[in-house]
């Protein structure tokens, strides 16, 4: 809740909100359309019912949610843990498919020209398939202020966790570019990729048990990234409970004296994403409301934090120890801003993503409906925005 100290109550609770809304629909949303059909693939099910995936994927969250609540320091081995087998499970993979192209292992129906070629759908322009296909971007480099959200468990978080950010975009940009050269040039032809997706180009590759061994490790990272992401819900939960913004603050605000991990906020994050997932399950595009809605809320909340960052940009650079980028802070704040509001239009003017765009206005709505009946008299008395509790969770408290 920095905002809300850097800005104000008000502007900090509706950027709370969507980063509520963001990992309320980002978790469920990769469970349900990512990792339940990978794992069901890695088990050997090839085409699994709509019932099997809705289990497997409720199956993935729970664990990660039952991780966060043993401990912050078993949910931090298996994150370390993901790190590397992200990189063996995409990066590894992408380079010796690479390699298997250019060894000419397998007949493919393209030569490196096809990295150059371009398509767009009927009746739309060459400039609409940019657009889309910059949306590939967008889903890459996100949640990377998963740091600044555990930055209350952080050692000298005014350096590190900027760190860790740049870091992770960088990284993140690098080794995705190399992901994507790899498993696009190692696409053999239209029809494996349509049928079978992903996995049918690398069991064309490296056969079909090697191929359910990497995607195993693929889940597992995904696993590992919604024990993150659970945890930092929980956290951003507890940190608006804990300034008396939410229902409940009282009961949200507390931490478990065994375990020293905020229990109810996990409790509740976990119901939302159950929610969240069950309407995805029944909604008819949950592909357009889920992995649209896990990029708008984000990026909505990067719009807002870079603009609160421009009108106080000159009292931040005076803090002690501040993260300063000197004569490049202007340069850096204008191409943020225009970048994230392209982003943003990128992601609700095409029609495919108009569900996501009803989800997070209607989720707006209903923080606006709470600021207005019940939040703000709390701001106006004092009694919601100041930190109520200083202990953080995995810091003063609970670890």
């Amino acid at each position: 809740m920095g905002l809300a100290r850097l800005v104000g109550p008000t502007y900090g609770w509706f950027v709370g909100a969507l980063g509520v809304l963001n990992l309320a629909v980002g978790l469920p949303g990769i469970m349900l359309l990512a990792a339940s059909p990978l794992l069901a693939f890695t088990l050997g099910n090839d085409a699994p019912t709509p019932r099997l995936t809705l289990f497997l994927a409720l199956l993935i969250l729970t664990i990660a949610y039952l991780v966060n609540a043993i401990s912050v320091q078993v949910a931090a081995r298996v994150n370390n843990v993901a790190v590397f087998t992200e990189i063996l499970g995409t990066v590894v993979l992408a380079v010796a498919l690479f390699v298997l192209w250019v060894a000419d292992y397998k007949e493919t129906d393209h030569g490196i020209g096809f990295l150059g070629q371009s398509a767009h759908p009927p009746g739309q322009s060459l400039w609409y398939s940019v657009v889309l296909a910059s949306l590939l971007g967008i889903y890459t480099i996100v949640a990377f202020e998963t740091a600044a959200d555990m930055s209350e468990e952080a050692v000298d978080a005014q350096r590190s966790v900027p760190r860790a950010m740049i870091g992770a975009v960088v990284i993140s940009g690098v080794l995705g570019m190399i992901v994507l050269i790899g498993f696009t040039i190692a696409v053999p032809n239209d029809a494996v990729i349509a049928e079978f997706g992903l996995p049918g180009v690398f069991q064309y590759w490296i056969g079909a048990e090697l191929a359910r061994t990497f995607v195993g490790i693929v889940v597992f990272s995904m696993f590992a990234l919604t024990v993150v992401g659970g945890a930092a819900s929980a956290r951003l939960l507890y940190a608006m409970a804990r300034d008396n913004m939410l229902p409940g603050s009282k009961a949200l605000a507390k931490v478990n004296p065994r375990t020293l991990t905020p229990l109810p906020a996990l409790l509740v994050s976990y119901l939302l994403c159950v929610s969240v997932m069950l309407y995805g399950y029944n909604s008819g595009n949950a592909f357009g409301t889920l992995v649209g809605a896990t990029a708008l809320a984000p990026y909505l909340v990067y719009l807002l934090t870079v603009i609160a960052y421009g009108a106080k940009r000159r009292r931040l650079e005076t803090l002690p120890g501040a993260f300063n980028l000197g004569r490049f802070a202007v340069p850096v704040f204008a191409a943020a801003l225009l970048w994230l509001v392209a982003a943003v239009l990128a992601l609700s003017l095409p029609s495919e993503f108009h569900q996501a765009v009803y989800y997070v206005v209607g989720g707006l709505v209903l923080a606006a409906l709470w600021w207005l009946f019940a939040l703000r008299p709390r701001i106006a008395n004092g009694t919601a925005g100041a930190t109520m509790v200083r202990d953080a969770p995995g810091r003063d408290s609970p670890r």
